[in-house]
This record gives C-alpha cells, structure tokens and sequence, in this order.
C-alpha cells in the first residue's frame, strides 16, 4: 500500500470522530455526519427517505436538547451554542452535496468496463478534500462551544462523546 493510501486509512477514525463530536455537540450534519458522517454512511436516508433541511433542524434540535440536559447546559449558554451549531449546518450543507458528488463518480469510476485509476484518484481526492473542509469547520465549532461551556461540561461532553463510542476512559 503506497503512503497517501495509508495516509488516507489512518485519517478515517479521526474524520469518524469529528463528526461524531460535531454532531453530539449539535451538528446532526446535513452533511453527511452529517457532513462527516453521512458522507462516510452513504448519504442522509431517515426512515427511507432522504432527510429534508427541516428534517435535519429536528434533529439537530433533538441532539441538543439531549446534550444540553447531559451536561447541564444553562439557558443563557444554549442561546450562545444553538446559532453557532445552525451556523455550522448552514456551512456545511453545501458539502454533503458535494460529497454525493463525490460519491457518484467514485462509483461511476468503479464500474466502468476498463477501470480508470485516475477517476478513482480523483474522486478519493474530491472525498479527502470535502473531508478536511468539514473537518476544519467542525473543530471551529467546537472550539466556539468550548469556549461556551465550563472545564465541567467539556468533561462531561467528552465523557459522553466517549460513551456513546464505546472508548476507554468513560
């Protein structure tokens, strides 16, 4: 395996994990893990259907109100958190189209009568650059919610966060 693929293996859990975190904090990304997530899952499919924005808003909602109850998040804080995470969605939405995108040609690359190794190189390229954006925007939020909640909550988040995945130290 050459060193850009096993590059790309070891930032898979990493990625995985930031979308978890997002989302946990409030990004039920409309973008795949909404972006993370669902780019990795396969798309946004909610009952089997594909989520709507107003779908995503309820859920991201719901997310919220389960975390700020797990980690006794105050009213004045959740007026302060809920316009950072409906930022965060609305930047991110745009990458989970884009990612299906990505996806589509990925697939398309794969199934041709002679595969293209260069179609698949672009599309795990397209993949891995709609995955550091999302990346970059999903730390930015934490970092904004962070910065909201007390030392206490952020070990309660991260005790959750580490829970809800089944690692050590929960």
């Amino acid at each position: 395996m050459n060193t850009s693929n096993n590059s790309a293996l070891r930032m898979r859990p990493l990625f995985k994990r930031l979308a978890a975190l997002a989302l946990v904090v409030g990004v039920a990304v409309t973008v795949g893990v909404t972006a993370i997530a669902h780019t990795a899952g396969g798309g946004g499919w909610h009952h089997g259907r594909a989520m709507t924005a107003a779908d995503m808003d309820a859920h991201v909602d719901a997310m919220l109100q389960h975390i700020y109850a797990e980690i006794d998040v105050t009213d004045a804080q959740k007026a302060q958190i809920d316009p950072l995470v409906k930022q965060a969605m609305s930047d991110l939405m745009p990458l989970h189209t884009q990612a299906q995108s990505a996806h589509t040609q990925f697939i398309q690359a794969l199934t041709q009568p002679t595969l293209d190794r260069n179609s698949l190189e672009a599309a795990r390229e397209a993949h891995m650059q709609l995955a550091e954006e999302a990346s970059k925007r999903f730390v930015q939020l934490i970092g904004d919610v962070g910065n909201i909640l007390t030392p206490a909550q952020r070990q309660a988040l991260a005790n959750h966060i580490q829970k809800l995945h089944g690692m050590p130290g929960s």
